[in-house]
């Protein structure tokens, strides 16, 4: 099985168990925090917060209160780090997949460009390296590091870039 197609799996299933991973770490700390506030803190700590004081209600209530406030912002901070987590590996890896995300790369090259020619290789300065698969060529063309943009098809996973100051665009696909 070629290698693309090995990491296109490998993605999708780390983006398939992302969300249990996340879920299942929040809950584990929400189960620690929520044991009763006594059993968390040491007995000088617990004297010294003052709350010996408190009667039996008072301190199962107040345990109560901490449960909800943990398992309210355990939620959240689940929920962010799924989505921060999801955003990053659909940053990271675009032009591999198709995410459905309509927004195009940008980003300067880190060396000259010297025109279009199938098989050619363009290096970013984010670190991806695309490569032309068409026959789209433009001959005579030399620029120090320009700008370009690669912009999803409308249809399938097919991407295509264009060099800033050149009419022409060329049809790449993501090898690194």
């Amino acid at each position: 099985m070629p290698a693309f197609h090995l990491r296109t799996l490998a993605l999708a299933g780390a983006l398939a168990l992302l969300p249990v991973v996340t879920v299942t770490n929040a809950r584990a700390q929400q189960a620690d925090a929520q044991a009763p506030i006594q059993q968390q803190m040491s007995a000088d700590e617990f004297k010294a917060a003052g709350l010996d004081k408190l009667d039996a209600g008072e301190l199962a209530e107040l345990n109560r209160w901490l449960g909800r406030k943990i398992t309210a912002e355990t939620t959240a901070a689940a929920t962010a780090a799924a989505a921060a987590a999801k955003k990053k590996v659909e940053d990271d890896n675009r032009g591999f997949l198709n995410f459905g995300s309509t927004e195009p790369v940008t980003g300067r090259m880190t060396s000259e460009f010297r025109g279009f020619g199938k098989g050619r290789r363009y290096t970013l300065d984010n670190g991806q390296v695309w490569e032309q698969v068409d026959d789209a060529t433009l001959v005579g063309a030399r620029d120090p590091n320009p700008n370009v943009t690669i912009k999803p098809s409308l249809v399938g996973n097919t991407w295509y870039m264009t060099v800033e100051g050149y009419n022409k665009h060329a049809k790449v696909t993501r090898v690194e």
